[in-house]
């Protein structure tokens, strides 16, 4: 979801004036949570896991499945419901929150799992429980809330109810495929992401993903929507120009929260191997816009989808206004690991930003984690709010949570929220959403275990 602050967005020209201003400010508020939080102990171990459902409607006479753009409207019903049952001791109950597309809702436990084996035995319930409020809201005979990674038909003509006709120049994506009716309409921050990611970049998105080839695939195969001959169609390629293809794709996530820092940090390492394990084993979403790609999961889709560099960071020209050559997306695996014990195994180059590297250092924060912290940022911030730019460093934390919450890697590592009793966590981002709770919950209980 990211950090989903309230006020009024700035566009890009205006984002990119106070870049240095947040990153600047920043690393001092992570540097105060440093040093009032670094020997916080004693925390329990408590976990959770954030489910992104998608809206689905049948039209059982013509056969066809499309995306409903009611989350925001359903949304407010579930807010108001567990606002009034904020006594209750339910320990099934829910928690929902907006997601990027408006066909999205993503739900919560309302209370943390604990650490015994036997807390397993409600993940799946709480689960299930979840999908059933937001069942009892719609028309159980077409309409659905279901557990997709992707929807197949994103992107097709008429894939939303009600349809809507793209604006391919002046929408927020500029997509061919995706309209802007399709992005959340409750919250600013998902559009305004949209069209300052693009207009970092200096273009529209680029997803090309490989066309599966099977006996009745055309050879070679070009993508109909664009034709043989534009300039951004690929040979044997499927084509996608939106953020939403990404973020409007689903995944099940899971943060454990630590008894200290250090062993925060020791977790962080040992789930990063799994990563790519557990992305291969809930790999689940092979068919794009419509197509059967020969790709089997979202995650070079969503890397794409929200990938902001210019040409200058990706290495097609000579660096003059930029300051770095970035070799991946924000949306990506992790470059480090974080403890002492894990620094041996950093064998690949990390690009820091010095100024906080050097800050950081001066400040006493941990090698490993200044470096980590450092590598963060040395991206801009996507989305500012003009009510949010003067902060109490002290005490704020949404300078820092503004570049950290933007960096959507495989696993994240994620400080104490300011003026909370929650302890230092770590966030395992990989998995792919599965079709059934058991299904979901299984996959969560075997990271657990």
């Amino acid at each position: 979801m990211g950090l989903l602050s309230e006020g009024q967005p700035l566009d890009w020209s205006e984002t990119k004036k106070y870049a240095e201003h947040v990153r600047r400010h920043g690393i001092e508020q992570f540097i105060h949570s440093w040093y009032r939080l670094r020997d916080r102990k004693s925390d329990d171990l408590r976990w959770g896991d954030e489910i992104e459902g998608m809206l689905v409607r049948f039209d059982h006479k013509n056969r066809k499945a499309q995306l409903m753009l009611q989350g925001v409207q359903l949304l407010a019903k579930l807010q108001k419901q567990s606002n009034d049952d904020k006594e209750d001791s339910d320990p099934y109950k829910s928690h929902w929150v907006f997601e990027y597309g408006e066909y999205m809702m993503e739900g919560t436990p309302g209370r943390p799992y604990g650490s015994l084996l036997a807390h397993c035995n409600v993940v799946e319930r709480n689960m299930r429980n979840r999908r059933t409020e937001v069942d009892r809201l719609l028309n159980s005979d077409d309409e659905s809330f279901m557990l997709l990674t992707n929807f197949p038909r994103l992107g097709c003509s008429q894939f939303t109810f009600p349809a809507h006709t793209v604006d391919s120049e002046n929408s927020a994506s500029c997509s061919l495929f995706y309209p802007d009716e399709a992005i959340c309409q409750g919250h600013p921050r998902f559009r305004t992401l949209t069209r300052n990611i693009r207009e970092r970049r200096g273009s529209k998105i680029n997803i090309q993903i490989p066309i599966f080839k099977d006996v009745n695939t055309p050879e070679p195969f070009y993508d109909p929507s664009l034709g043989k001959d534009h300039p951004l169609c690929r040979r044997d390629h499927i084509y996608m120009d939106a953020m939403g293809f990404g973020m409007g794709s689903s995944c099940v996530q899971v943060t454990f929260q630590a008894y200290s820092l250090n062993e925060a940090v020791w977790l962080y390492d040992q789930l990063a191997p799994l990563c790519p394990l557990m992305l291969a084993l809930t790999a689940a979403s092979p068919i794009w816009k419509g197509y059967l790609s020969d790709l089997d999961c979202r995650w070079a889709v969503i890397s794409a989808a929200v990938d902001c560099r210019t040409p200058q960071e990706l290495g097609l020209e000579p660096l003059t206004t930029e300051r770095y050559v970035i070799p991946k997306s924000r949306y990506d695996s992790i470059d480090c690991y974080l403890s002492e014990k894990g620094e041996k195994y950093n064998d690949i180059p990390l690009i820091m930003n010095a100024d906080a590297l050097n800050r950081l250092l001066e400040a006493g924060v941990d090698p490993p984690i200044a470096r980590h912290v450092a590598h963060l940022f040395i991206r801009d911030p996507m989305v500012l709010y003009r009510e949010k730019l003067d902060q109490d460093d002290t005490v704020d934390t949404d300078h820092f949570e503004n570049i950290q919450s933007t960096n959507w890697q495989t696993m994240r590592f994620k400080p104490p929220p300011a003026g909370s009793d929650i302890g230092w966590r770590v966030e395992f981002r990989p998995m792919e959403l599965q079709l059934t709770d058991f299904e979901n919950a299984a996959s969560l209980c075997l990271l657990f275990y």
